[in-house]
């Protein structure tokens, strides 16, 4: 599945029936900012003109956009796994989290 993204935010897409349009929201925020289009062309630009709607209004309410990720996050796992993940990192003379970091780079 292809992600639509533009400025740093990705869309969430889905078709309504009801609507016969294609709908979405940019995901990963909690604002909630939606778009629709009837093709994927007009879908893509409603998609660029509600992150730019987005970030104008934000600079002009002086708000900082929410970013879709901070780049931090908690991973819970087995014992076993985290054990095996730090003697994998240390290994490689890495930080856990370099090590993670890379692994997880390999599934983009």
């Amino acid at each position: 599945m292809g992600t639509m993204t533009y400025k740093g935010y990705a869309a969430r897409i889905e078709y309504s029936d009801e609507d016969e349009c294609f709908v979405g929201h940019i995901a990963g925020i909690r604002d909630v900012v939606g778009f629709h289009g009837d093709s994927v062309a007009a879908l893509k630009a409603a998609f660029e003109e509600a992150v730019d709607d987005y970030l104008d209004t934000c600079a002009k309410l002086d708000k900082e956009p929410q970013r879709p990720y901070s780049g931090k996050f908690m991973l819970r796992v087995s014992p076993e796994i985290h054990a095996h993940a730090a003697t994998m990192a240390e290994a490689r003379g890495l930080s856990l989290n370099a090590w993670a970091a890379e692994a997880l780079s390999h599934y983009r």
